[in-house]
C-alpha cells in the first residue's frame, strides 16, 4: 500500500496568478457559450484524449448516491445529452429521482464545468438514430449486456457477442433495445472552476434565479436568457 504521507503530499501545481478567470473573460452572460468555448479548447489539448468524458452523479428517492463516467453525446441550449441502459443502476435511480449532477475535469488546462439539473428521457427516434450511428460491435455491447446485473462469467458475454456477430453487420444493423436510449439533463447551474496557485481557485457559478433572489451587481449579476451568475468562494 502506497505511504499516507505519500498521498497526503500529492498536488499539482495550478494556474499562476497573472491567468485568473474573472467575470471579464466570460464571452457570454449565458453559461452554454462559455461551456462550448471551454469544451472547444480541450478538445485542441493532445493530454485529453476524451474531452466529453464526464462523470454522472445519481441518487435513489433516498438520497442514497452513485457516481460513474459516462460520455456527452450533445449539448445546445436544451441541456446536455447522454445514452445509457434505462434498467442499468443510473437509469433504475433516474426514474425514481430525475435530477443529476455533471462533472468534467480537465485536468491539463486546470478547468472543471460542474452541471445540475432535472433528467429527462430523449424520443425514441432520437435514440435510435444514435444508436445506429454507432459502430455495429458498440451496438452488439449495449444489445447483450443487461447493464449493473450480475452474471456468472465474461464468457457469458463473449458467447453472446458471437452470437449477435453472426446475424448482425453495418448492412444489418442491430435493432435498438428498448431498454437502451439517451438522457437529456436540463441544467439549472452550472458553474465553471480553474485552479490556481496556493489554492485560490476562480468559480463563476450561473444558475436559475430563485424567488426573493436580488440582482444587485455586486454579489449577484443579471445574465441572458434567464439566468444569472455570481462568483463563489473556493
Amino acid at each position: 500500500m502506497l505511504p499516507q504521507q505519500k498521498v497526503r503530499g500529492m498536488r499539482m501545481p495550478y494556474m499562476p496568478r497573472g491567468q485568473s478567470f474573472t467575470e471579464d473573460h466570460l464571452i457570454s452572460h449565458e453559461p452554454i457559450a462559455q461551456f462550448n468555448l471551454w469544451f472547444q479548447l480541450a478538445c485542441q489539448v493532445d493530454g485529453i484524449q476524451e474531452p466529453n468524458a464526464m462523470s454522472l452523479a445519481t441518487a435513489t428517492k433516498e438520497g442514497k448516491p452513485s457516481c460513474r463516467m459516462v460520455l456527452l453525446k450533445g449539448f445546445s441550449q436544451d441541456g446536455f445529452i447522454f445514452y445509457t441502459n434505462y434498467t442499468s443502476r443510473k437509469g433504475k435511480e433516474l426514474e425514481e429521482n430525475p435530477f443529476a449532477a455533471l462533472n468534467f475535469h480537465w485536468e491539463p488546462i486546470k478547468k472543471c464545468v460542474r452541471i445540475e439539473g432535472k433528467v429527462e428521457k430523449v424520443n425514441d427516434a432520437e435514440s435510435t438514430e444514435y444508436f445506429h450511428s454507432r459502430p455495429v460491435g458498440s451496438q452488439i455491447g449495449s444489445a447483450i449486456s443487461e447493464q449493473s446485473s450480475c452474471i456468472e462469467s465474461r464468457s457469458i458475454l463473449l458467447e453472446r457477442e458471437q452470437e449477435m456477430l453472426k446475424l448482425y453487420s453495418d448492412e444489418n444493423p442491430v435493432p435498438r433495445p428498448i431498454t437502451w436510449g439517451g438522457y437529456i439533463l436540463i441544467p439549472n447551474s452550472i458553474e465553471f472552476w480553474q485552479g490556481h496557485v496556493n489554492r485560490v481557485h476562480d468559480r463563476i457559478r450561473f444558475r436559475k434565479p430563485d424567488h426573493g433572489d436580488k440582482v444587485d451587481g455586486v454579489l449577484l449579476h443579471a445574465g441572458d436568457n434567464g439566468w444569472v451568475y455570481e462568483r463563489l468562494s473556493p
